[in-house]
């Protein structure tokens, strides 16, 4: 039977005592991506996106900043955490049929307790959130897909290419 870090002896959840670990540099990098009509695609300048609501991937990228800083808030036992670093960057890439792909990545960082995945994961899903919310005028039809954490660092374990490779 698997240890669950965040449930007590007797069942019930609880939030995860970091006090006694030392301060280590952490990183994790998530990723997530949003599937644009051919309608939506052709209306990107190849950069960004300029809609009655307004720039789109700028607005997107600090929505994905403001939600990594805020995961302690939004998920219960996530520990609240003062981040050092959060860049959230969006790449499109045009398919043949006229559609797009937008890649999301979210990169956070800090020296502390806990590691940074869950962060990084809010950030990229709330900036994919974030331009479907921006685009839909346009199309419904935008689908997110594939949000998954890349990389993580410091801590016990370790990620690379969405794979443990540390113990």
């Amino acid at each position: 039977m698997p240890s669950w870090s965040h449930i007590d002896a007797e069942g019930r959840p609880r939030m995860v005592d970091v006090g006694g670990k030392p301060a280590t540099a952490r990183r994790a990098v998530a990723e997530a991506w949003v599937t644009l009509p051919p309608e939506v695609a052709a209306c990107f300048d190849g950069r960004e996106l300029v809609s009655p609501k307004g720039p789109v991937f700028h607005t997107a990228i600090l929505a994905g900043v403001q939600a990594a800083k805020k995961t302690g808030e939004l998920i219960p036992l996530c520990h609240p955490l003062a981040l050092e670093h959060v860049a959230v960057a969006l790449e499109l890439q045009p398919t043949a049929d006229g559609s797009a792909h937008v890649r999301v990545r979210c990169e956070v960082s800090l020296h502390g307790r806990t590691g940074v995945e869950m962060e990084a994961l809010t950030g990229a899903a709330v900036a994919a959130l974030t331009l479907v919310d921006m685009c839909k005028a346009l199309r419904h039809d935008l689908v997110i897909e594939g949000l998954r954490l890349l990389e993580k660092e410091g801590g016990r374990r370790t990620v690379r290419d969405g794979r443990l490779v540390g113990p």
